[in-house]
């Protein structure tokens, strides 16, 4: 099968999509998106229940504590070219972490999910320095603010300056909205990492490679540079049918396993409009709502969850190739879900190739060939 489409690798209960129907541990998305807050999100992905009271805040203190990374992880930083790839730089950091870890290769349950509150909370801190460094600015230590979530936090190490509350509100929903998505390519990658009983930080680095890739993680990039290449709404009908006409791929529509759109898309386009609103200029909204007009009259495709991200992050001001690496910090959550249930009960995932090869050819001696 091409691509290992719907071919089952594994069992699980922490993701499911049934039916064009996305859930966490058998909530909804729509649940979810209207009830959760990011660190709840968190809560239940990793232990399979949503938090009370006490152990919501118990999460949340333990992640602001263990959000400051260590100092030779910012020198690291500074040996890059301001222009390198932010990726890469965020997959070189996590690959660093674990060499300040003591707990690094106990894989015993409450280790594991001590090293899962440190992972999760310092990608935030490592995405927000990656901007920072490069643009010459002073890094902020979290241990110096007091945000009330990963979200605001992330936000105010990135900026500099507590975010609104409107800004922290629409991160947070994206951070919930990405989190998880069942095996998709990056998941799949730190399974099988970790199968082996490798350690979880190796499991992150084949994540974050895997979502390094144009096919998988940087579509939102690419749609906000579609919006930059169209420039105009009037030019939108002209730029689709030139996309057409070239047999080109439209970024941000379709999915492979979603067939009547992707669940998460209007939360997301209800809070670009939002977002477009707060900033007085409906701009990049508009030409959204344009094209998904013309796309869907033109092929029939629905919008999937980065046609309408692209204009939430902008309209944040973030910059555009941070976009896959916020994308990095949301997901976390799940690959850290799927790398701790792995190692519960860990079987190495080694599947089989089909030979599509010659057979039983004969040798031939150097001097005949």
């Amino acid at each position: 099968m091409s691509g290992l489409a719907d071919i089952i690798a594994c069992e699980s209960s922490i993701c499911s999509i049934e039916d064009g129907v996305l859930c966490y541990r058998g909530y909804t998305i729509d649940e979810l998106a209207a009830n959760a807050t990011f660190e709840e999100t968190i809560y239940l992905l990793w232990y399979g229940r949503l938090p009370n009271k006490t152990e919501l805040k118990a999460l949340k203190q333990d992640l602001i504590e263990n959000a400051a990374v260590p100092n030779k992880v910012y020198e690291l930083l500074h040996l890059y070219a301001p222009w390198g790839n932010a990726m890469a730089k965020l997959r070189t950091c996590v690959s660093f972490l674990p060499h300040f870890d003591d707990e690094v290769m106990d894989h015993s349950f409450a280790a594991d999910h001590r090293k899962a509150i440190r992972i999760m909370a310092r990608v935030a801190t490592i995405v927000a320095a990656i901007d920072r460094i490069r643009n010459n600015r002073k890094v902020i230590d979290p241990a110096s603010i007091k945000p009330s979530s990963i979200a605001e936090m992330f936000l105010w190490l990135l900026t500099g300056e507590k975010p609104t509350p409107l800004a922290v509100k629409a991160m947070d929903l994206c951070l919930v909205l990405h989190a998880e998505h069942e095996l998709n390519a990056s998941t799949f990658a730190a399974r099988v990492t970790v199968s082996t009983m490798s350690d979880m930080y190796s499991g992150m680095v084949s994540a974050i490679g895997t979502l390094k890739g144009p096919l998988h993680g940087n579509a939102n990039e690419q749609v906000a540079r579609m919006l930059e290449e169209i420039g105009d709404i009037s030019h939108v009908e002209s730029y689709i049918d030139n996309k057409i006409q070239n047999g080109e791929i439209i970024m941000g529509f379709g999915h492979r396993v979603y067939k009547n759109g992707d669940p998460r898309a209007k939360y997301l386009q209800k809070l670009a409009r939002e977002l477009a609103e707060w900033q007085g200029d409906l701009t990049w909204y508009n030409m959204l709502l344009k094209i998904e007009e013309v796309v869907g009259a033109k092929k029939g495709l629905l919008p999937n969850v980065d046609f309408y991200t692209s204009a939430v992050y902008t309209y944040l001001g973030i910059p555009r190739d941070l976009f896959t690496l916020i994308f990095a910090i949301s997901r976390t959550s799940g690959w850290l879900a799927h790398i701790l249930e792995q190692h519960e009960n860990s079987k190495i995932i080694r599947p089989r190739a089909e030979y599509t090869g010659k057979r039983d050819i004969a040798w031939m001696a150097i001097e005949h060939r």
